[in-house]
C-alpha cells in the first residue's frame, strides 16, 4: 500500500551515515524500506533520460576539444531539486534519485567513447555509426552487469570504511534541497561560491590555477638541476573533495604522488642524465631534455599504471567470498521469488537476469568480433579478453571512485590495450584490422570500467537514501543506450566535419585535439609495429603495490596517487586536513553542537564540490564558442608568476577559512 511522499519522506540522514556501524547494527535509510514512493516514473524516467542525452553530446563534445568531460551527476541532482517544484505532486527525493542516476549516465560513457573510439578516426579505419554505438552499449552493459552482484560488498557491507566522495556531494545536495531553510542556503552559497571561483580560474586568465612556487630561486633551482618540483591545483572542487575523503585516505593519496614526483622521477633524471641523445622507451626524447613533468609521463606514470593493476587484483581477492555471498542471497530469492527475505532496499534484479544479460552480452560482442576477423581463435580470444578485463577492472574503478572519486580510466585502457596488443600478436592478428580489433577491445572496456565506476556512486546515494537498487539498475541500462547512441553518432558526425588528433597535410578540416585518443592510438600502433614493452615500469608498481599491501596500507589509493598527476593530490590533503581538526572540534564540543559542526562541514565541502563542477560544466561549455579565448577576462598582474601565484594562494586559503569558519558558526538562535 503506497504512502503519502511528505509522510513517508524523513529530512534528515540517519547519525550512522557516514560512520562505522557497531557490530549486529543495521544501517537505516532516510526513507525507510516499508515506504512505497513513487520512483521509476515517466517523468523521472523521461526528465532523467533528456538530461542523459544533452549532456553526453556536450561531454562528447568538450571532451574531443579540450580533453575535458562534463561532470554530469551532480549538475543533475541540482537540476531535479528544482524540477521537483514544477508539478502538483512535487516529485519524491527517490525520483530525483533516478533522475541524478540517469543523468550522470552521460559522462561515463562519453568518456569511455572519446577516450578510444576517435582513435579508429585518426588511424583512417573509419568505422560505421553503428560500430561506435554498439562498442557504448556492450562496454556500458557489462559495466552495469559485473558491478550489480558486487554491489552488497561495495555498499553495504563496507559502510563507513569508504568515504564516496562524489556521493556524499550528490546525497547532500539531494537532502539538503529537500531540507529547505539554513541548511540549504548554506548549501547554495558553498556552491555559488566555488562555482564562480572555480569557473573563473580554469576559464579564463584572472589568477594561477596550478602553483608551483618556481618563482622562487631554490624551488626553481630544484625543478632544473633535480627534476624535484611540486605542484598544487587551487580550486575548490579538490579542496571539498579531500574533505569528504578525509584525512588517512588523501594522506595516502598525496603519499603516493610523492613517491612518483618527489622521489621517482629524480632518480630517472639523475641515472638518465648520462645517456646524451639516447632515447630510453617507452619515452620518445633523451631524458636530459625532458622536464619533471615528461618524466613522470613518460615513465614514472607507467609505474602507477602497474600499481593500480596489482592494487586491483589484491582487491579482487579480498571481495571474493562478499561476492561469492552475494551471489548465493541472489540465488535464494531466484528459487524461494524476487521479495523472499529481502527489503526493498536491498533487493537487486534476479541472478538469473543477469546471466542472460551477460550470455547476450557475450554473444552480441562475438558476432561484433565475427564482423572483423573470420578466425575462429582470434574471435574467442577477444571475447574472453573484453569480458575478464572487464569485470576485472569493474571491481578496480568501484574501488578507485569509492575512495578517491578519480577512476584510473585511462591507465586501465592503457593496460588493457598493451595486453589485447600482445595476446593477438601472437595469434597472427596486426596492421589494420589488428589495431580496429584492439581498440574495439580497448573501447568497451574503457567504457564498462567507467560506467561502474559512476553507477557504484548512483548505488551508494541510493542505499542512503532509500532507494530500491533493483530499480536504479534497471534505468541504468536505459541510460546507457541512451548516452552510447548520443555519444557515438555524435563522435561520427564530428568526424566528418573535423579531424582528430593532429592536422594532416592537405586536409584544410579544423583540428578537434582528442588528447587521450590521441595517446591510445599511439600505443596500439607501436605494438602493432611490434616495439618493446616496458615490462620493468609495469613490474616496479607491481612490486611497489605488493609493499603496501604488506604494511597494511590501502594499495589501490597509494596507486592511484602515483598515478595522478601530483597537482591533483597536494589540495585533497588540505582538505583532509580540515575535515580532521574540525572532526576534533566537533568531538571536544559533543552533543548537538558537535554533530551540528560535523554536517555543516560536509554540507559546505559538498557544496565547494558541487559548485565546482557547475563552473566545470559552465566553462566547458564555454570552451565550444567559436573563437573563444581564455583572455577574454585577464587580470593586469596575470603574466606577473610571484604576484599571480600568491593572489591565487591567498584567495585558496580564503576558501579554507571560509569552510572552518562556516562549520564552527552558530544558526541564528542556536545555544551555545
Amino acid at each position: 500500500m503506497s504512502q503519502d511522499p511528505e509522510s513517508a519522506e524523513s529530512k534528515s540522514l540517519s547519525a550512522d551515515a557516514y560512520t562505522v556501524l557497531p557490530p549486529g547494527a543495521t544501517y537505516q535509510p532516510m526513507i525507510p524500506a516499508s515506504a512505497q514512493l513513487p520512483e521509476t516514473t515517466w517523468r523521472s524516467v523521461l526528465w532523467g533520460l533528456f538530461f542523459c542525452v544533452v549532456f553526453s553530446v556536450a561531454s562528447a563534445y568538450s571532451g574531443l576539444k579540450v580533453g575535458q568531460v562534463m561532470e554530469s551527476a551532480i549538475p543533475v541532482s541540482i537540476l531535479a531539486i528544482g524540477l521537483a517544484r514544477m508539478y502538483p505532486r512535487r516529485s519524491t527525493l527517490l525520483e530525483n534519485v533516478i533522475i541524478s542516476g540517469l543523468g550522470g549516465t552521460a559522462g561515463a560513457v562519453a568518456a569511455g567513447a572519446i577516450f578510444t573510439l576517435p582513435a579508429l578516426y585518426i588511424l583512417n579505419l573509419n568505422p560505421h555509426p553503428l560500430q561506435t554505438v554498439f562498442i557504448g552499449i556492450a562496454g556500458g552493459a557489462l559495466g552495469v552487469l559485473f558491478l550489480i552482484p558486487l554491489r552488497r560488498y561495495f555498499v553495504r557491507e563496507t559502510h563507513g570504511t569508504l568515504p564516496y566522495p562524489e556521493a556524499t556531494a550528490i546525497t547532500e545536495v539531494l537532502v539538503t534541497g529537500e531540507k529547505g531553510g539554513s541548511q540549504a542556503r548554506l548549501l547554495l552559497m558553498a556552491t555559488g561560491i566555488s562555482a564562480v571561483y572555480d569557473f573563473f580560474v580554469t576559464t579564463f586568465q584572472v589568477w594561477k590555477e596550478y602553483l608551483d612556487f618556481q618563482f622562487v630561486g631554490a624551488v626553481r633551482d630544484l625543478a632544473t638541476r633535480a627534476r624535484v618540483a611540486v605542484s598544487f591545483d587551487a580550486i575548490g572542487f579538490i579542496l571539498g573533495l579531500g574533505y569528504v575523503m578525509g584525512l588517512r585516505s588523501s594522506m595516502i593519496l598525496c603519499a603516493g604522488g610523492m613517491l612518483s614526483n618527489l622521489v621517482l622521477v629524480p632518480l630517472i633524471w639523475m641515472m638518465g642524465s648520462h645517456l646524451g641523445e639516447l632515447t630510453v622507451y617507452p619515452a620518445t626524447m633523451p631524458i636530459p631534455q625532458m622536464t619533471a613533468v615528461q618524466i613522470f609521463r613518460g615513465y614514472v606514470r607507467f609505474i602507477g599504471v602497474g600499481a593500480i593493476a596489482t592494487a586491483g587484483i589484491f582487491g579482487i581477492i579480498k571481495s571474493l567470498r562478499i561476492v561469492a555471498g552475494s551471489f548465493g542471497i541472489a540465488l535464494k530469492a531466484f528459487r524461494a521469488g524476487e521479495e523472499a527475505g529481502q527489503e526493498r532496499t536491498d533487493r537487486d534484479v534476479p541472478v538469473m537476469t543477469i546471466l542472460i544479460g551477460v550470455i547476450v552480452s557475450a554473444v552480441a560482442v562475438a558476432v561484433f568480433f565475427a564482423s572483423l576477423s573470420t578466425v575462429p581463435a582470434i574471435i574467442a580470444v577477444g571475447l574472453v579478453m573484453s569480458l575478464v578485463f572487464a569485470f576485472f577492472f569493474t571491481s578496480v574503478a568501484a574501488n578507485a571512485i569509492a575512495t578517491t572519486a578519480r577512476n584510473p580510466v585511462s591507465g586501465m585502457t592503457m593496460l588493457t590495450i598493451i595486453i589485447s596488443s600482445i595476446v593477438l600478436l601472437k595469434f597472427g592478428l596486426s596492421g589494420s584490422s589488428g589495431m580496429f580489433f584492439v581498440m574495439a577491445i580497448a573501447g568497451m572496456v574503457c567504457t564498462a570500467l567507467s560506467v561502474s565506476g559512476q553507477f557504484v556512486t548512483d548505488l551508494k546515494t541510493g542505499y542512503w537514501l532509500g532507494s530500491t537498487p533493483a530499480a536504479q539498475q534497471r534505468v541504468k541500462f536505459l541510460g546507457v543506450m541512451a548516452a552510447a547512441a548520443a555519444a557515438g553518432l555524435t563522435i561520427a558526425l564530428l568526424a566528418r566535419t573535423f579531424q582528430f588528433g593532429e592536422a594532416v597535410p592537405g586536409d584544410l578540416r579544423t583540428v578537434l585535439p582528442s588528447p587521450q585518443a590521441s595517446i591510445m592510438k599511439a600505443l596500439v600502433e607501436g605494438f602493432m609495429r611490434h616495439q618493446p614493452v616496458a615490462y620493468i615500469l609495469f613490474g616496479a608498481g607491481a612490486v611497489i603495490a605488493l609493499i603496501m599491501e604488506m604494511l597494511g596500507v590501502p594499495a589501490l589509493i597509494f596507486a592511484l596517487g602515483m598515478y595522478l598527476p601530483l597537482e591533483l593530490n597536494t589540495p585533497a590533503l588540505v582538505g583532509g586536513f580540515l575535515s580532521h581538526f574540525l572532526g576534533k572540534r566537533a568531538a571536544g564540543a559533543g552533543g548537538a553542537s558537535g554533530s551540528r559542526i560535523r554536517e555543516r562541514g560536509v554540507i559546505i565541502a559538498s557544496g565547494l564540490m558541487a559548485g565546482g563542477a557547475l563552473g566545470g560544466v559552465f566553462g566547458a561549455a564555454l570552451r565550444l564558442i567559436p573563437g573563444f579565448a581564455e583572455s577574454w577576462v585577464k587580470t593586469p598582474f596575470y603574466d606577473n608568476e610571484p604576484v599571480s601565484q600568491m593572489v591565487s594562494a591567498a584567495l585558496f586559503i580564503g576558501l579554507c577559512l571560509y569552510v572552518w569558519f562556516g562549520a564552527l558558526s552558530k544558526e541564528k538562535g542556536t545555544q551555545a
